[in-house]
C-alpha cells in the first residue's frame, strides 16, 4: 500500500515510486482525476530504472475471491453502466470491491440527478434535484465507520457523500481522516480544500506531514487569495524537482492572473499551451486575461482552437462566452455560458460570467440569482459579491450593496475596487468620514483605476473642506503624470480647474497661473483656464501682491514649468484604518 508517504522532496525516486503506486490504486477504483493528477506530476519526474519501478501489491485471499467479480463490475463502470457494476459487486467483501460498489452507486445517483436537471430544467430554475442515493450510503457507510472498516477510499467516498448533504463539519472530519489513512490520494485533499473557508480553520487543522500537504497548501493558499505564500510555495515545489509540471505552472499562472498581473499570467499560459497544446482546463482563465486585454485576434483563434479539440467541455464553451461577450453579442454569450451550466451545473467561472452578461443586457433579476449560484457553489467567490454589489446598486439599494461589498472587501481587503466601491456606497449612505477612510485606503493599497484620490478630492470639496481637497487633488495630478500611461477617464482638467481657483482664492497668483496654463491644454477647461488668467493679470496690475503663505500645498515646482510633481501631501492620516 502508498500509505506511507515521505514528509521530504530529497529523494524524488521515493516520490516517484509513491506516484507510481497510486496511480495504479485509483485506476482500479475509477478515480480518474486523482490518476490524471499523479500522473502528471509522475510525468514531470525522472522515469525510473526497470529495477527501481515498484511491485503490484500482493492479493490477499478476499481479492482473489472477488477478482472475476471486480474484472466485470469494472468493465461496466468504465462504459457507465454504473447500476450493472453494483449489481455484480453485492456480495463481495474485498476492500477495493467495497469501495467500487459503493462508489457505481454514487455515480448512479449522481448521473440521474445531472440528467433530471438538464431534461426538466434551464440552469436559472434548476431547483433542488437531489441525488436519491445519498441517504442510504450515508448510513451504510456510517456503520462501517463506525466499526472502523472504512479504508483511505471508502472515508473520501463516506466525505464526498457527507459535503452532498450539506453536513460540513462532519465531512472535514472525514476528509482529514481521509488524507491520514491514504496521504497520496488527491482526491480527498482537494475536498478538503473545498471546504476550508479561513486561514483559521485552515491552521486549525491537524494534517498528515507528508510532500503531499506542500501541493495541498499552495493550492489553499490561492484560493484563500494569499496569493504571496502560495507563490512562495509553489516556486519552492519548482525548486525541489517539479520544474516541468503543467499542473504547477498552470497554478501559478491562475495566481497570478488573480492578482491582477497580467502579462505574467498570459505569458504563463502562453508557455502552458506550448507544452500541453491540446490542453483545456484553465483555458477560461487564460480567456478572461485575453477579455480583459481585449486580444480579440487571440481570444477568437483560442475558441476556435478548443471547439477543435472539444466543443462539448465546459471550459470551451466559458471560451466562447467571453469571445461573444468582447464582441458585445451578450446574448450570444449568455446562451454559451448557460451551455456551460447544463454540462456542469457546478462550474463557478460560468455563474459570474453569466451574471455579468445578464447585468450588461440590464436583467438585474437574472444577473442576481446567476451570481447567488456562484455563492451557493463557492462562499469565496469575491467576483459574485462583488457582481451582487454593483447589481443593487443599479438597482439603487446602497444598504444591499453596503453589505455585498463588505463581503467583496473582506475577501479581497487590497483590492482598491472592492474599497472605492464601498466608499461610493458609504457616501450615498450620507457616511463621508467611512467613505473618505475608504478611498484612502483604496490609494494607500495602490489604486488600480486611478479614481480614488479623484473621489475623495471631489467629496472634499463637496464638504467645503478646500485644504483637504486641493491636496487630494495635487496628489492625484503627481499620480497620473507619474504613471506615465494615458488614462481615459483621468480628469486632470476637473483637479487643474479647481487647483487654480483655490490658489486664487489664497492669492497663490503664481501657482494659480500655472494651473491656469495648464487648463488650456485640455478642451472642457480651455475656456475657464482663459477666464482665470485673464483674472490674475487684472488683480496683477492692480498691484495686489501674491501670498507668501508656505503652508498652502503646492502643486507645480513654480521655478520649473515642467509636469514633475515636486511634493507629496498626505491628506488626512488614515492609511492605517480599515473600513
Amino acid at each position: 500500500m502508498a500509505a506511507t508517504c515521505s514528509s521530504e522532496f530529497g529523494d524524488l525516486v521515493q516520490i516517484k515510486k509513491q506516484l507510481i503506486s497510486i496511480i495504479a490504486q485509483c485506476k482500479d477504483r475509477g478515480l480518474v482525476h486523482s490518476v490524471k493528477w499523479a500522473s502528471e506530476l509522475a510525468f514531470s519526474l525522472d522515469p525510473l530504472p526497470l529495477n527501481e519501478i515498484p511491485p503490484s501489491p500482493e492479493l490477499t485471499e478476499e481479492d482473489a475471491q472477488d477478482l472475476d467479480a471486480l474484472c466485470l463490475a469494472k468493465s461496466y463502470f468504465d462504459l457507465k453502466e454504473y447500476d450493472r457494476a453494483a449489481y455484480f459487486l453485492r456480495g463481495c467483501r474485498s476492500q477495493k470491491a467495497y469501495f467500487l460498489y459503493m462508489y457505481s452507486r454514487y455515480l448512479s445517483g449522481e448521473k440521474k440527478k445531472d440528467d433530471e436537471t438538464v431534461d426538466s430544467l434551464g440552469p436559472l430554475e434548476k431547483g433542488q434535484v437531489r441525488n436519491e442515493a445519498l441517504r442510504e450510503l450515508r448510513v451504510e457507510l456510517s456503520k462501517k465507520h463506525s466499526a472502523g472498516e472504512l479504508d483511505g477510499f471508502a472515508l473520501y467516498l463516506y466525505g464526498v457523500v457527507l459535503r452532498k448533504l450539506d453536513l460540513l463539519k462532519e465531512a472535514v472530519e472525514i476528509f482529514v481522516a481521509a488524507t491520514h489513512a491514504l496521504p497520496l490520494h488527491w482526491g480527498s485533499w482537494l475536498e478538503l480544500c473545498n471546504l476550508v473557508t479561513n486561514i483559521e480553520m485552515l491552521k486549525s487543522l491537524s494534517l498528515p506531514d507528508c510532500w503531499v500537504r506542500d501541493f495541498f497548501m499552495a493550492h489553499m493558499y490561492t484560493e484563500l487569495q494569499m496569493i504571496k505564500e502560495a507563490l512562495q510555495k509553489y516556486q519552492s515545489l519548482m525548486e525541489a524537482g517539479f520544474a516541468k509540471s503543467t499542473y504547477i505552472i498552470s497554478q501559478i499562472a491562475v495566481a497570478y492572473h488573480n492578482i491582477r498581473d497580467i502579462d505574467q499570467a498570459l505569458y504563463l499560459f502562453n508557455k502552458l499551451r506550448e507544452q500541453d497544446p491540446f490542453r483545456i482546463e484553465n483555458m477560461d482563465t487564460f480567456s478572461n486575461l485575453l477579455y480583459v486585454r481585449s486580444m480579440k485576434p487571440e481570444l477568437s483563434y483560442l475558441a476556435h482552437n478548443l471547439v477543435e479539440i472539444d466543443k462539448y467541455r465546459v471550459e470551451t464553451c466559458c471560451v466562447i462566452g467571453n469571445y461573444y461577450s468582447l464582441r458585445s453579442q451578450h446574448e450570444k454569450a449568455a446562451l454559451y455560458f448557460q451551455r456551460a451550466l447544463k454540462l456542469n451545473p457546478r462550474c463557478l467561472g460560468a455563474w459570474t460570467l453569466m451574471g455579468h452578461e445578464y447585468m450588461e443586457m440590464k436583467n438585474t433579476s437574472a444577473a442576481i440569482q446567476a451570481y447567488r449560484h456562484a455563492i451557493e457553489v463557492n462562499k469565496r467567490d469575491y467576483r459574485a459579491w462583488y457582481g451582487l454589489g454593483q447589481t443593487y446598486e443599479i438597482l439603487k439599494m446602497p444598504f444591499y450593496s453596503l453589505y455585498y461589498y463588505r463581503k467583496a472587501h473582506q475577501l479581497r481587503p487590497n483590492d482598491s475596487r472592492m474599497l472605492v466601491a464601498l466608499g461610493e456606497c458609504y457616501e450615498k449612505l450620507s457616511q463621508q468620514v467611512e467613505a473618505k477612510k475608504c478611498y484612502w485606503r483604496a490609494y494607500s493599497v495602490g489604486d488600480v483605476e486611478r479614481m480614488a484620490l479623484l473621489k475623495l478630492a471631489k467629496l472634499h470639496e463637496q464638504l467645503n473642506e478646500s485644504d483637504d481637497a486641493a491636496q487630494s487633488y495635487i496628489i492625484y495630478i503627481q499620480d497620473i503624470f507619474s504613471c506615465g500611461e494615458q488614462l481615459e477617464h483621468a480628469e486632470v482638467s476637473t483637479a487643474l480647474r479647481y487647483l487654480g481657483q483655490y490658489y486664487f482664492k489664497n492669492k497663490l497668483y503664481d501657482e494659480a497661473s500655472l494651473c491656469a496654463q495648464r487648463c488650456c491644454d485640455y478642451n472642457d477647461a480651455r475656456e475657464e483656464g482663459k477666464a482665470l488668467l485673464r483674472q490674475i493679470s487684472a488683480v496683477r496690475e492692480q498691484g495686489e501682491p501674491s501670498s507668501t503663505d508656505l503652508s498652502l500645498p503646492c502643486v507645480f515646482n513654480p521655478l520649473s514649468n515642467n509636469t514633475t510633481p515636486v511634493r507629496r501631501v498626505s491628506p488626512l492620516d488614515l492609511s492605517s484604518v480599515t473600513p
